[in-house]
């Protein structure tokens, strides 16, 4: 009697990676040094952020991703730390503005100029103080506009309102050595962090109490990671006691033992995990490794499922992610990597192969769009969002441009619209009538042109109820070929 092995049906089963040709890579980088386990990289749909070598202070190149190729030792970088930086993040609400951690015991913010850099930048938007040694982690709010966390050597989280430069919580007493890493949740009323002591701990940060801690979650004593899935679970990189490189998956609600727990070899390069929370898909990096392993997340055992390993010749000293919106999705890419070299930065582009060019619909669920959720003082007070999520399928369409509005209100105090000024003060009623009488002479001339302006604006209407009716049934016939197409029909 023979057993035929079942192979599990998924849709990222054959997904691949490519590195791009050489002339769309990112030459003659200095890449930093600093033996910190960061990803060095930082990556959005407009810029690349890459923390160089520096004489006399710390810097970082952002680049234009058009800005390909040879890039010139003269070239302006952000320089305004005094100490090396171990740690960048692009707000997630604004393309523009980056926050930097280095070891001179600073977090800054930068504005970047909308084309980028034609000079160094030395001045910060903001200048955050309150560690007492280096800050090794800066990561921002996912849904709260201006809320920027960052953790130190020495043992502190602190969460800022990077609109006011004020310090909202001072996290001081939950760590009792170096933090490796901290992330977010999906909605951030939680963070989760991995700590030296071995422990994995889930922290209410606005409450300043530990919601549930893991002791030993990795044996080993090389450093650990510790993120936030989407549906609450936690997914830890570490070692285990003989050395050997493990991933796991645990469940907040019962730390005892873990949902999932594989090995996968015995290298000693720190894993780095990537996150989906679109297709769920985990990319693990070791550093110092030349492959990136991705790994499918389900609720069915055993809820880690190897996919498949992407590998090339050069070892990685870091690794930056673009986010959703930041893709190609007419060439069916799902994940694209910036893999730093000794003296380059190479894209990788992850692709999952479909015959039809068509938009697909199964692959790019609507992710979670340049827009905050809540204002800081709305988080403060305790209230919740979830990500405002947008449809990647204009992206698709080539007419329409991608580049995002930026509000430059975003790192600035006064974030919020003001009030109208009729209602402002009681003086105003004279003001009004005055404004209302010159209206109605105004309309009292022009009314000869209502009639006609009215008929336009009625065919305008109409037009466009029309061109709405017709996309919606374009879009219904795309969706039923590419079914046809992909034989799901």
């Amino acid at each position: 009697m023979s057993f035929r092995k079942v192979v599990r049906q998924s849709k990222f089963r054959h997904v691949f990676g490519q590195p791009v040709k050489n002339d769309q890579c990112y030459e003659d980088i200095r890449v930093s040094r600093v033996t910190w386990d960061s990803t060095f990289c930082a990556v959005n749909p407009k810029f690349l952020a890459v923390i160089v070598e520096a004489s006399g202070g710390g810097a970082f190149l952002v680049l234009p991703l058009s800005k390909t190729g040879r890039i010139d030792k003269a070239y302006p970088t952000v320089c305004g730390h005094t100490g090396p930086v171990l740690d960048i993040d692009w707000c997630p609400h604004n393309d523009e503005v980056i926050a930097s951690g280095s070891e001179d015991c600073t977090v800054m913010v930068w504005q970047i100029p909308e084309n980028g850099l034609t000079a160094p930048l030395t001045e910060p938007v903001v200048l955050l103080e309150g560690h007492t040694k280096r800050v090794g982690i800066v990561t921002w709010h996912p849904t709260a506009r201006n809320v920027l966390l960052s953790a130190g050597c020495d043992n502190v989280v602190l969460i800022w309102n990077v609109g006011t430069a004020e310090e909202l919580y001072r996290l001081d007493s939950l760590h009792p050595d170096l933090i490796y890493n901290v992330s977010w949740n999906r909605n951030g009323s939680l963070f989760c962090s991995a700590c030296k002591d071995k422990s994995v701990r889930v922290i209410d940060p606005r409450r300043g109490t530990l919601v549930a801690e893991r002791e030993k979650a990795h044996e080993g004593a090389r450093p650990m990671r510790a993120i936030f899935l989407a549906d609450g679970k936690v997914f830890t990189t570490g070692f285990s006691r003989m050395s050997e490189r493990q991933l796991a998956l645990w469940d907040p609600e019962n730390l005892e033992e873990p949902m999932a727990l594989q090995e996968l070899d015995s290298s000693n390069g720190a894993l780095l995990p990537f996150y989906d929370p679109d297709t769920n898909v985990v990319y693990v990096c070791g550093k110092g490794d030349s492959s990136i392993r991705y790994f499918e997340i389900t609720d069915e055992p055993p809820y880690i499922h190897f996919l498949n390993t992407f590998t090339s010749k050069e070892p990685q000293r870091g690794m930056g992610s673009m986010p959703k919106r930041g893709l190609e999705v007419s060439k069916c890419e799902i994940a694209r990597f910036y893999k730093l070299h000794e003296r380059k930065c190479e894209p990788i582009v992850m692709t999952v192969p479909r015959k039809s060019d068509l938009f697909q619909d199964d692959l790019y669920p609507d992710t979670a769009g340049p827009e905050a959720a809540l204002e800081a003082e709305e988080w403060v007070s305790g209230q919740d969002a979830n990500p405002i999520l947008i449809s990647l399928r204009e992206a698709y369409v080539p007419s329409k441009q991608r580049d995002l509005k930026v509000s430059r209100r975003n790192v600035f105090p006064d974030s919020r619209p003001a009030a109208a000024p009729s209602s402002a003060r009681p003086g105003a009623t004279g003001s009004a009538a005055s404004i209302h009488t010159t209206v109605s002479s105004g309309s009292l001339a022009g009314a000869m042109e209502a009639g006609k302006l009215e008929e336009v604006m009625q065919e305008l209407r109409a037009l466009r109820a029309l061109v709405k009716e017709q996309g919606e049934r374009i879009g219904r016939l795309e969706e039923q070929l590419g079914r046809m197409e992909n034989g799901d029909a």
